[in-house]
């Protein structure tokens, strides 16, 4: 199994997120996935929930929430920060719980960190209730797929992707944190689900929020992020 790195770069992912959680997060996802929530309800798993952020979130927006991260010091943070929340040690790939133990499973930017994405998707639908949602954020896999060409003077000019079908691991290297990431074009992500039977019932790439517009504008001409609804069926 590949070193994800998240055990030796967790103080500084903590030191990065503090309570809020990251520009990406703030001005942009955060709206989203709880705009795909509203309507919902029941018990609800966070696959990857790191330092607990959006399960405290979602908490507050009334489920009963359990979060897993495979990182223990980050969920020795979520714990912490949460002492009432019930929060394991455990892998996507690995789920320690019932059959049809969950009206919903979400997973906010943690798809992009596991490396067997099929045996998770295979756990979801395993822990998911017939009917039940799986909502997702990623990465785009435009964003894992390439970079920022620049000017001599750093200026962003374009976004070049290549390699766009070859899946692999992409190293993520900032502000202490050195992590792998997982590329895997669109198709890999639908495929997997419409083998079992999901149903798409939304697809978004979000921009950021008013109160963010224009501030990054390079969120603005490429899309940093992916948002996915699926249900499960009947």
């Amino acid at each position: 199994m590949t070193d994800s790195g998240w055990t030796t770069s967790a103080g500084a992912w903590l030191a990065q997120m503090g309570d809020d959680g990251d520009w990406g997060r703030v001005a942009v996802l955060d709206a989203a996935m709880s705009a795909h929530l509203d309507g919902h309800a029941g018990r609800l798993l966070d696959i990857g929930c790191g330092e607990g952020r959006f399960v405290r979130t979602m908490t507050g927006m009334g489920f009963d929430v359990v979060g897993i991260d495979p990182t223990e010091p980050l969920i020795t943070a979520a714990r912490d920060r949460d002492p009432h929340g019930e929060y394991h040690v455990a892998a996507a790939e690995a789920l320690p719980f019932p059959d049809a133990a969950f009206d919903l499973c979400v997973s906010y930017l943690s798809l992009c960190d596991v490396e067997h994405l099929d045996a998770a998707i295979a756990e979801v639908d395993r822990v998911l209730k017939p009917g039940g949602t799986f909502l997702f954020a990623n990465l785009s896999s435009i964003n894992t797929a390439g970079q920022w060409e620049r000017s001599l003077v750093g200026t962003p000019k374009h976004y070049a992707v290549d390699d766009y079908m070859e899946e692999r691991l992409v190293r993520q290297i900032w502000a202490g944190i050195n992590i792998v990431n997982w590329h895997r074009p669109f198709s890999t992500y639908f495929q997997m689900l419409l083998r079992r039977g999901f149903i798409l019932k939304a697809f978004e790439e979000p921009m950021p929020i008013a109160a963010y517009r224009g501030k990054k504008p390079k969120f603005e001409r490429v899309p940093n992020f992916v948002v996915m609804k699926w249900e499960k069926p009947q």
